[in-house]
């Protein structure tokens, strides 16, 4: 399929690399628990960056964190952390860092109580994406009613930057919300089967 001609949402820009995560990604629904461990460490790591700097260490980051296995990653030392200090391929950010191996760790414990961190992660939405219909970027919040709570409990069971905004930007990028603007061909696409409504607006 052609997707020169196509709209999307305005924060797309042109960068190929973002043009392919908005297209095939971004608002997608993700149930494989690896894939959710990824979002979050990397949404973690974007704190106080931006989003295509992240994609751009995706590789990077995959290959220092075990292919992001949490088991493997919770077994992380002090030697470990030295090492990725020192891997100009991630963010080398020490708070940053531990807080993936303190995830990880938590991640476990929410995996042994729910039997996946999908079936955790996706009741706060009962489920099933929410459906919004924003007509510009500059209408969708950076929190929610929901990702506050989901930011709330996180925190109460141990993770790390996991504010409300980190947990909203996880949202959408694993589906759990379909923020796509209306104009978007991915809002259609992706929306096909879900009713409108969710967040107020």
């Amino acid at each position: 399929m052609d997707t020169t001609a196509l709209t999307r949402c305005a924060w797309a820009g042109s960068d190929p690399l973002y043009l392919a995560y908005h297209d095939t990604e971004w608002g997608v629904p993700v149930h494989d628990d690896r894939l959710l461990f990824e979002f979050l460490i990397l949404e973690g790591a974007q704190a106080g960056l931006s989003w295509i700097t992240i994609l751009r260490k995706r590789a990077a980051y995959r290959s220092a964190f075990a292919g992001f296995d949490p088991e493997a990653v919770a077994r992380f030392d002090t030697d470990r952390v030295a090492a990725l200090l020192t891997d100009p391929g991630i963010v080398r950010n020490r708070l940053k860092i531990e807080s993936a191996i303190t995830n990880a760790r938590a991640f476990l414990k929410v995996r042994e109580e729910f039997g996946t961190f999908d079936a955790y992660l996706w009741r706060f939405v009962e489920g099933r994406p929410i459906r919004n219909a924003w007509k510009s970027t500059s209408e969708i919040p950076a929190t929610t009613p929901v990702s506050d709570a989901l930011s709330r409990d996180l925190k109460q069971r141990g993770f790390r930057f996991v504010g409300s905004t980190i947990c909203y930007a996880h949202m959408q990028a694993v589906g759990m919300v379909n923020d796509h603007t209306v104009d978007c061909f991915r809002w259609r696409e992706l929306g096909e089967n879900e009713p409108l409504g969710g967040e107020t607006k």
